[in-house]
């Protein structure tokens, strides 16, 4: 009986612990404060465009603004973001300004982002990947734990 007590013990604080590592999914159009500037999403003729402070650094298609954030920089302030676009993610860095973009290059629905050092780690309905540098990586099973 102990034995699974233990085990629903650490099956529970898996889940916890999972559940706190992974950055929410936000709908927020703007603004957004960021290390490069002011982060709002504005509708167009072509789809989505995304300015810092009042200049467009990127456009994309898509139905409705989803994106997760590292907010890692000053006071809260977004450093990156994944956002979902309907070609696949798109990786803003903020680190830079003009921020740097990357497109991941795959269609794909992300559900959940972990943030690891320049890597992103994305579970999406695809399995596991992780994204670094501009490549895309299908992760297999492993015991790295993601935060």
């Amino acid at each position: 009986m102990s034995l699974i007590k233990n085990i629903l013990r650490t099956a529970l604080a898996s889940a916890i612990l999972f559940a706190t590592l992974a950055h929410a999914q936000s709908d927020a159009a703007g603004p957004i404060v960021t290390k490069a500037g002011t982060l709002n999403f504005l509708r167009d003729e072509s789809g989505m465009a995304a300015l810092i402070d009042t200049q467009v650094f990127d456009r994309f298609d898509a139905k409705r603004i989803a994106h997760f954030d590292d907010a890692s920089g000053a006071n809260g302030a977004v450093a990156r973001m994944l956002v979902q676009s309907d070609t696949g993610p798109v990786l803003y860095d903020f680190r830079r300004n003009p921020p740097l973009v990357q497109r991941v290059g795959q269609r794909m629905t992300v559900k959940r982002v972990f943030w690891q050092g320049d890597e992103v780690v994305m579970q999406s309905n695809l399995g596991w990947f992780g994204f670094q540098r501009g490549k895309l990586t299908k992760l297999q099973s492993s015991t790295t734990i993601y935060h």
